[in-house]
């Protein structure tokens, strides 16, 4: 999803959280349907801290006063951030050398499923008052 310039970079963080929950889901999905298989290693996808680091832009207090000064606008760590996939090294692995913990799982599914909700509540919340801004003005 392309982001118009109109919108604030609240906007654009929202879009890119909920795509990056979106593939956080297919990740702990994969690892629940291999769950039983032998020498499975665990998927991990950690993005929340980087994300909001990308999100805040360049922490050298500095102000850019032009699109291209300082690597561009603030909004640029957003939209080039990409999160890392990776496996988790078998410390754990149980004797097939699968080290994939169901509880685990289930405990991340849920926790990004609420984290998913509460990003498109704010989104609809942002939409809403755009919709009031517009129709107060026309």
């Amino acid at each position: 999803m392309s982001v118009s310039p109109i919108f604030d970079s609240s906007i654009e963080l929202l879009d890119k959280a909920l795509s990056l929950r979106s593939q956080k889901l297919r990740i702990i999905s994969a690892n629940i349907a291999n769950a039983e298989t032998p020498g499975y290693s665990r998927l991990k996808m950690d993005f929340e801290n980087e994300l909001a680091r990308a999100a805040r832009g360049n922490d050298t207090g500095q102000i850019a006063t032009h699109p291209r000064h300082l690597g561009g606008s603030a909004g640029s760590g957003i939209a080039g951030f990409a999160a890392e996939v990776y496996r988790q090294p078998a410390q754990q692995a149980f004797g097939d050398g699968n080290n994939v913990v169901l509880e685990q799982e289930m405990k991340d599914l849920s926790e990004n499923q609420i984290r998913y909700e509460a990003a498109i509540r704010m989104l609809s919340k942002k939409f809403n008052m755009l919709k009031t801004v517009i129709q107060e003005r026309a």
